[in-house]
């Protein structure tokens, strides 16, 4: 199997993306990780998705590895459709979008866009029902150097407390999780685009949209999951015309990180079910 990974311009930014295609295996698994967070999420689960099947994980702007430009619209509705520009180049047709948290929200939103390139939708966590920045804070980021209150918001919280926050056993955290997920926040111009992200960031799918997406989905909640709330996944269940809600013990937020064969089981049988 070979493996790459890619820095490359994409609907007016730089999109860094690894791609693993497998030798015979016609499914693709599109992996779009949460945010403040990047394809690191995923390191435990694309050795075992990638046996079976071809793995995209895409940074969505501006995190991880990709552009962090001033000019980008930073709205799901933009990160979707970067991301279907990317599988447009690739010759991807059709794929199985999986995404975690904020990555769970792009997925419905590239489910909602195009559903015939989505042959299914596996949400991890999924940031539903989110609002948009209330308007003095849109209006705040506009003040020269926000970005910098920005930077320190995020960094009075630090790498560890955020962590501890969505993992279910803390034991877990180590300096492996601390370096990788800091990394990403050591280049000052992230906290340009964050500023920008403030502004363009609209609500996440209401249910009248959340509604018409018919895409075969799979939920899968951590049960202690204290920043998207098990009864956010129930909700969702409902919203989805044909969805399937798991639940996973003794997991938090963090389910690619705390439960990574679990989740490759249950996405398995899902993408066998729907085969």
């Amino acid at each position: 199997m070979t493996a790459t990974a890619f820095v490359k311009p994409i609907n007016g930014t730089d999109l860094y993306y690894e791609y693993y295609q497998h030798p015979s295996s016609r499914e693709t698994i599109v992996l779009i990780h949460g945010f403040l967070s990047s394809s690191f999420s995923f390191r435990h689960l694309i050795p075992l998705i990638k046996q079976d099947y071809s793995v995209l994980s895409v940074d969505v702007p501006p995190f991880g590895k990709s552009g962090k430009s001033i000019s980008f619209t930073y709205s799901y509705e933009n990160m979707a459709k970067t991301i279907l520009h990317l599988l447009e180049e690739l010759d991807i047709d059709q794929a199985t979008v999986m995404g975690h948290s904020m990555g769970g929200q792009i997925a419905l939103n590239i489910a909602y866009l195009n559903p015939v390139g989505v042959k299914g939708a596996v949400l991890l966590c999924s940031s539903s029902y989110l609002k948009k920045a209330k308007l003095h804070l849109k209006m705040s980021s506009y003040i020269p150097f926000f970005h910098h209150y920005v930077k320190l918001y995020l960094s009075r919280s630090g790498v560890r407390k955020n962590l501890q926050n969505v993992v279910y056993n803390a034991e877990m955290i180590n300096d492996e999780m601390l370096f990788g997920y800091l990394q990403p926040f050591l280049d000052d111009e992230i906290f340009k685009a964050l500023t920008r992200m403030i502004r363009h960031r609209e609500g996440d799918l209401p249910p009248e949209k959340l509604q018409k997406i018919t895409t075969p989905s799979l939920l899968i909640w951590g049960e202690h999951d204290r920043v998207v709330p098990l009864h956010i996944g129930k909700r969702l269940n409902k919203d989805l015309q044909n969805s399937h809600l798991v639940i996973l013990n003794d997991a938090g937020h963090l389910v690619p990180e705390e439960k990574p064969e679990e989740v490759h089981r249950h996405m398995s049988n899902f993408i066998q079910s729907i085969s």
